[in-house]
């Protein structure tokens, strides 16, 4: 004879069997494919913002990192410039 534990176990069993095999017929709907293809048109959508957005600012990276080399050699141009003028003031 089945005790209570064992009649609650198939009981949960068979219910996760059913509810398993109605999920598996709501996800394969035509309504929930619909659904699946417009979150994916939204994804795609999303994306391409996200890689403007990306490229945008890889390019303005691109001119900082640029402007910042010219200052520096400007810089270190100056600095050359000027211990040249003081040596040649020291002689």
């Amino acid at each position: 004879m089945l005790n209570f534990v064992d009649t609650k176990k198939l009981a949960l069993f068979l219910g996760g069997v059913a509810f398993g095999t109605a999920g598996v017929k709501i996800l394969s709907s035509k309504d929930a494919k619909k659904v699946y293809t417009k979150c994916t048109a939204a994804a795609l959508r999303a994306k391409d913002s996200v890689m403007k957005t990306v490229t945008n600012i890889e390019e303005n990276a691109e001119d900082v990192l640029a402007e910042a080399k010219k200052i520096n050699e400007e810089r270190a141009a100056a600095e050359e410039a000027q211990v040249i003028d003081e040596e040649t003031t020291a002689e």
